[in-house]
């Protein structure tokens, strides 16, 4: 999985298609993400000690993994992305548009450095 929390990504299908937002929470089980201003629904609430008002609160909820695009860091761009090997045997993700490094995903690992 190449989205981490606090990416920035674009929504690609759906009823919110075309919005960006960051990455607040990812569910690694289901494949979903929830993504912060998208996918938004209203729950309703009943009055409590807790919530003594009531009535209808608004949430996001999760959207699956392929329905979002990472937003890359240097050229702006909904890309898709890729991983390759940096010489000290970590594991980078990059965009495929531009090139660029967008972070680290795993450690440095011996048999992959160069």
């Amino acid at each position: 999985m190449h989205i981490k929390i606090d990416d920035t990504v674009e929504v690609i299908t759906g009823d919110d298609r075309g919005a960006r937002g960051k990455v607040l929470a990812v569910n690694r089980a289901t494949g979903k993400l929830t993504v912060e201003g998208v996918n938004r629904v209203y729950k309703h609430v009943r009055r409590s000690q807790k919530n003594p008002q009531g009535g209808r609160l608004s949430k996001e909820m999760p959207v699956p993994l392929s329905n979002v695009l990472l937003v890359c860091e240097t050229c702006k761009a909904a890309t898709r992305t890729g991983s390759r090997y940096h010489d000290d045997g970590s594991k980078h993700r990059y965009c495929k548009k531009c090139g660029a490094d967008n972070g680290r995903i795993a450690p440095p690992k011996a048999r992959y450095a160069k």
